[in-house]
């Protein structure tokens, strides 16, 4: 799947499909449903993927503090692009490790 693939699936289906790591879960639900969806789904998952997009969630919240804990724990440094922008980048990324 690649990122367009993955946009369309926001649009067309009502639910995440299954077989996507967890952190691309958590995208995907945070554009169809919400932060708040988002940030449930992914729970208390610690490893560095879903960290990130943890990071990426808590940033979009303005919570600049618990984003940067996140970050951290991901290995990855805070982002300085718009939010779309790390979206994107952030699901590029994880898209090209599952086949």
């Amino acid at each position: 799947m690649n990122l367009e693939e993955f946009k369309k699936s926001i649009q067309t289906l009502e639910k995440c499909p299954a077989s996507l790591p967890l952190s691309l879960q958590g995208l995907w639900y945070d554009k169809k449903y919400g932060w708040d969806e988002a940030h449930e789904f992914i729970g208390d998952a610690s490893d560095s993927d879903t960290a990130w997009v943890h990071a990426y969630l808590h940033r979009r919240e303005g919570d600049l503090n618990n984003a940067r804990y996140w970050y951290n724990r991901s290995g990855k440094s805070e982002s300085n692009l718009s939010l779309d922008e790390e979206w994107n980048q952030i699901a590029a990324k994880l898209l090209t490790k599952i086949k």
